[in-house]
């Protein structure tokens, strides 16, 4: 079983939509092995985009990210960075394919709901940020 790290991001949580991206999530048949609501904190939010540093909207990702609650969780299943990228859908709402979590409920580029590690390195990096491997419930 692979294992990919998800966010709940903050216009999803404060819509009180997390439900909703669960339930499709695990429809999409990835199991939720690890789970929790944090506020993600200025240097935490800079530490985990680092690698966008350079980037115009990191300074405004960065904000986003810490302007309200997220979820974060560990999400297992059979290919299943490939998998949750397919369900998340693209980055553009506007341009998701019909049933994504993004196209459904997006609600721009800066506010698309989710973020999924983009590779089974980045997974372990990234669950490793969030998570000890107690928290984590296979």
């Amino acid at each position: 079983m692979e294992k990919t790290l998800s966010i709940i991001k903050p216009d999803a949580t404060t819509r009180n939509i997390t439900g909703k991206v669960n339930a499709m999530i695990e429809d999409a048949g990835l199991r939720i092995v690890a789970q929790k609501l944090i506020c993600l904190t200025t240097a935490q939010a800079e530490k985990f985009y680092q690698e966008h540093k350079d980037k115009a909207f990191f300074t405004n990702l960065v904000d986003f990210m810490t302007s309200a609650p997220v979820i974060v969780q560990v999400l297992a299943g059979e290919n299943a960075v490939s998998l949750y990228r397919k369900i998340m859908g693209a980055t553009n709402p506007a341009v998701a394919e019909e049933g994504t979590i993004r196209k459904t409920f997006a609600l721009s580029i800066d506010k698309n709901t989710v973020h999924g590690s983009d590779s089974p390195e980045s997974a372990k990096r990234e669950i490793g940020f969030f998570f000890s491997e107690t928290e984590i419930c296979e």
